[in-house]
């Protein structure tokens, strides 16, 4: 218990990302030995790994976007206020604050369907343009002003990534990797639909949102980019010691939500999930 506490606290290290992060990340977009093809309707394919870090599979979704250019789609998951118009299950978000023009820190909370409980994270998020490939990475971490709080469960965002390339016919391809542990007890056959429907579901909305998101930037603030435009940045400077456990932190409940049944959602829709 004492080796898993201690692993848990450096996964939720903050720390600026490295060469070698985006490295890995590359990687697991590209490398596909020990992945599981879980569902090919071209030209998305939906990949999961097992792990040793938790219950919960590592899912890769891989597709092209033969209509969006590399950078609109790489705007698309950067712009906040722009993540209000298009995820609905977006519940509240906060920029909490930045560590360099590269990394920032935010919380984020998301609805469930009924009767499963709602989820928030806390996030560093880090990014980066190398000109031929443009990445952004988040992982769990600490904050001493966003304590698990009552009514969400506390999730744990181990690797979550997106690896975007510009493709010479034009439009790009989207690599998508996520290791999360929504943490509780959830039924297996929850976690099968989240792999083939929310991840197939996630791929066609990031394309309706990309669409869109021209048209809807030009008359909201159209040259507010801070992640490509530093001194746009507006957000307090984080330091380490701010990134610390809280006593909540020590007394989250393990949510049991293994006994709903898929009976209970049967009224949701896929695009609930």
């Amino acid at each position: 218990m004492k080796r898993e506490r201690q692993e848990e606290e450096h996964r939720l290290e903050v720390r600026v990302a490295e060469d070698r992060d985006f490295e890995r990340l590359k990687q697991l977009c590209d490398c596909h030995d020990g992945w599981n093809l879980a569902f090919d309707h071209p030209p998305t394919k939906v990949y999961t790994r097992p792990t040793k870090d938790s219950t919960f599979q590592m899912i890769k979704v891989c597709t092209v976007y033969s209509d969006i250019d590399a950078n609109v789609l790489y705007d698309v998951l950067h712009d906040p206020h722009y993540r209000q118009i298009w995820d609905k299950h977006m519940i509240h978000s906060v920029d909490v604050g930045y560590l360099n023009p590269n990394n920032d820190v935010s919380y984020y909370a998301i609805s469930c369907p009924t009767p499963l409980k709602n989820r928030d994270f806390v996030l560093q998020r880090s990014w980066l343009d190398t000109g031929r490939e443009l990445y952004v990475l988040n992982h769990s971490v600490y904050h001493h002003q966003y304590p698990p709080k009552k009514g969400f469960v506390r999730g744990l965002s181990h690797l979550t990534g997106y690896l975007i390339r510009p493709l010479p016919s034009g439009g790009c391809s989207f690599s998508y990797v996520s290791h999360c542990d929504p943490r509780g007890t959830l039924p297996p056959w929850l976690v099968n639909k989240l792999t083939h429907v929310l991840a197939p579901k996630m791929v066609k909305t990031l394309h309706k949102a990309s669409r869109k998101y021209i048209d809807w930037k030009s008359h909201n603030n159209p040259n507010y980019k801070p992640w490509i435009y530093p001194e746009q940045i507006n957000l307090p400077r984080i330091t380490i010691n701010q990134c610390t456990k809280s006593p909540a932190d020590d007394m989250v409940d393990i949510v049991d939500e293994s006994h709903v049944d898929e009976k209970a959602l049967a009224h949701l829709s896929n695009d609930d999930f």
